[in-house]
């Protein structure tokens, strides 16, 4: 590191891969993927190496992001062959501090260095901590005392993000003030959030390819794992692995991606809702998996814009997950939206679902946690029993069958994502949900069905059933 904190290029140790596995066509999506064979291979390599060293072991064990980049790199004149045809290296990184330090010579450095005692962060933050003390030991708050340190505190977060000065492959440079801008160009969102979260570009993904691209290291693909025990409010799995989160690393990948051929998510054929019933104010449909219940921020279909085309405007008093199949209830018109609405507002619409779970889980019972948003990883779900909305679902077992449970679920809130934390969290079943990429594992799909729905007629008042199988993962 210099003075100033920033990172030199020096030349840190690579691992090499003696492997002779075929590299993927281009870089794969950090936010969407499957490990490829390098990248497990390398991760297998990491989790090897963290026990061998006690002094960071016990940290890593209470839970840590690490990630894996599969590189090439152009051999000097010099150098011997490699042992194999096509030789692979990669770098490793964890995420912010590990036991204290951010300077494991394993792993690849931050791409800014805030730690440095006599750095200009650092003395700075203890002045701003001796303005704590001060108001602490005052017998009257001094709001003077309140300002400075608060004007402080904001020149210190700007200039830091400042020094994170990050790299594309097309070799421009911008820090993070300016991708987190250019990112957010919405006036509203640039006056309600001008800087970018704490703990920006300290992630794995932007410290590895900031690496990467300051040491000429042609970046092949990409993978994050998490090691160690799962933390309290969110959903972990040791050993398993994680898209980047999109809160923080959003912004700045999209930047630092810039000039490489990135896989592109592939877009199936459209699935279109089966239509179950249908009168002149409503339809009862079955949604398949991977199709959005309305228009969405991306471009794609959704049960809302597919029924428009045959039946004109619908509306929709109620949601399924995009990856989420089963029954849905549309209005044809404003009234009978209104009705339905609520209906489902006070609670006298029944849903059941069915999912089937990774492992064995046994009896029936009822589940209820308190759930809030996870504001820097949407639409991550997480526990949080001061701040979360309560959430409460039934759930009983219909068999098992193979090591996997297939399982009923009776919910009496609507909070999001709720059957996929309460079946995945340690303090719910603890067995998340065959293919949920967010709390489990991916698969070809999430399996989990909404297979009944009842709800009163808007017009007629007759008490209407429909019930669904879920076949498809059964």
């Amino acid at each position: 590191m210099d003075d100033d904190g920033q990172t030199k290029c020096q030349e840190w140790p690579l691992h090499q891969l003696l492997l002779t596995v075929q590299k993927p066509e281009c870089f794969n999506n950090p936010f969407l993927y499957e490990p490829h064979p390098l990248c497990i291979a390398a991760a297998d390599e990491v989790m090897r190496y963290i026990p061998s060293q006690p002094e960071l072991l016990a940290d890593a064990q209470r839970g840590k992001m690490f990630g894996v980049l599969i590189v090439e790199r152009t051999l000097d004149e010099h150098e011997p062959s490699p042992s194999v045809a096509t030789p692979y290296y990669y770098i490793a990184a964890y995420s912010g501090l590990l036991a204290g330090r951010n300077d494991w010579p394993f792993f690849v450095p931050p791409v800014f260095d805030a730690q440095q005692p006599d750095g200009h962060f650092k003395q700075t933050e203890r002045l701003i901590s001796s303005i704590n003390e001060e108001l602490r030991s005052l017998p009257t708050p001094s709001e003077q005392l309140k300002q400075r340190r608060k004007q402080m505190s904001e020149e210190l977060q700007l200039w830091l993000f400042r020094q994170y000065r990050m790299l594309n492959a097309l070799g421009e440079e911008k820090d993070l003030v300016d991708i987190w801008h250019d990112y957010h160009r919405s006036p509203r969102l640039q006056e309600r959030f001008p800087l970018p979260p704490g703990g920006s570009g300290d992630c794995c993904a932007p410290k590895l390819l900031q690496y990467a691209y300051l040491h000429g290291l042609h970046p092949v693909a990409i993978a994050e794992f998490w090691y160690g025990e799962s933390p309290r409010g969110e959903i972990r799995h040791h050993g398993q692995y994680y898209p980047a989160c999109r809160g923080k690393c959003l912004p700045i990948l999209t930047f630092m991606l810039q000039g490489l051929r990135v896989e592109q998510t592939s877009t199936n054929a459209v699935v279109e809702p089966v239509v179950r019933y249908e009168d002149e104010f409503l339809l009862v449909i079955d949604k398949p998996s991977g199709l959005l219940s309305v228009p969405g921020r991306i471009e794609a279909p959704s049960v809302q814009s597919l029924l428009a085309e045959k039946y004109g405007d619908v509306y929709m008093p109620h949601r399924l997950d995009m990856d989420t199949s089963g029954l849905m209830v549309v209005a044809r018109n404003e009234d009978a939206y209104k009705q339905l609405q609520q209906q489902f507002y006070a609670r006298t619409v029944e849903k059941r679902y069915e999912a089937l779970l990774e492992g064995v889980v046994e009896g029936r019972g009822t589940i209820s946690l308190a759930l809030r948003p996870d504001p820097l990883d949407r639409p991550r779900q997480v526990v949080d029993p001061l701040h979360g909305k309560p959430s409460v679902t039934d759930y009983e077992v219909i068999r098992v069958e193979n090591g996997r449970t297939l399982v009923s679920l009776t919910p009496h809130t609507g909070r999001t994502h709720q059957l996929r934390v309460h079946c995945a969290h340690p303090d719910g079943l603890g067995v998340p949900m065959v293919g949920d990429n967010l709390y489990g594992q991916k698969d070809r799909r999430l399996c989990l069905h909404a297979c009944r729905l009842a709800f009163t007629h808007p017009v007629t008042g007759e008490r209407m059933a429909f019930d669904s199988a879920s076949k498809s993962f059964q």
